[in-house]
């Protein structure tokens, strides 16, 4: 069975690349490993990395380089709209303190159908009625951040999912270093060497200070103070 390891955003779709589409509710376009069939035969395995969500006029990349389409699949929805921002703002709060997942769009926001959310939002003084559509709900602002680095912008050298997350790993050692240093380490190190140039300085201040005050003071005592290493 072929299989699908690399998605391409939709900016980057090319239509002559596409072999076949799917339609797909939003949980089904959120899955990591599972075996699909396209609405025009196609059998494949989705195998990605890690569950990653598949928005409408995405792609996914099967192994000899065809893309299958995905299409969000219309679905039982409840629309909320108000008479007022201010309102479908105090709304969005409450639906958000119960983590649901919610499109939100100018005037109107749109959860997954659910008989106690409908009565909740209606006793919040909402027009709340259940309508099919397509539902594309907000991601979470850490999954966007991560969406931000588009698998799609490498997908023209061939990269999948796997490829691109060793590269990214891999960066993580310093290329111009050249010795396989980490950050970490090395703002160890410079702490550490900043700390003992700092207090073998201080040394040496209180060396010259002790040699200006008289003979009194012991020679091992200011061999001691002179160097100012401390071992151990």
């Amino acid at each position: 069975m072929l299989r699908a390891t690399a998605i391409v955003r939709r900016p980057a779709v090319k239509a002559d690349r596409v072999a076949d589409t799917i339609e797909l509710d939003h949980e089904a376009r959120h899955r990591r490993r599972v075996a699909m069939t396209a609405a025009g035969g196609l059998d494949f395995l989705l195998d990605l990395d890690r569950a990653t969500v598949l928005d409408d006029g995405d792609a996914v990349k099967l192994d000899d380089g065809r893309l299958v389409q995905v299409k969000a699949a219309p679905e039982r929805l409840i629309e909320i709209r108000t008479d007022n921002p201010l309102r479908l703002m105090r709304v969005a709060w409450h639906i958000g303190n119960r983590h649901v997942a919610a499109e939100i769009g100018p005037d109107a926001i749109w959860i997954a159908h659910d008989h106690v959310l409908l009565e909740m939002v209606r006793g919040l003084g909402a027009a709340a009625s259940v309508v099919d559509r397509p539902f594309r709900p907000e991601k979470g602002a850490y999954e966007g951040g991560h969406a931000g680095h588009d698998h799609a912008a490498h997908d023209h050298a061939g990269h999948d999912h796997a490829a691109h997350d060793h590269g990214r790993d891999h960066h993580a050692h310093d290329p111009a270093c050249g010795c396989g240093h980490d950050h970490g380490a090395h703002s160890h190190a410079h702490a550490h060497a900043q700390a003992h140039a700092d207090d073998h300085g201080h040394a040496h201040a209180s060396a010259q200070s002790h040699a200006q005050s008289g003979p009194a003071h012991d020679h091992g005592t200011h061999g001691t103070h002179g160097h100012g290493h401390r071992h151990g």
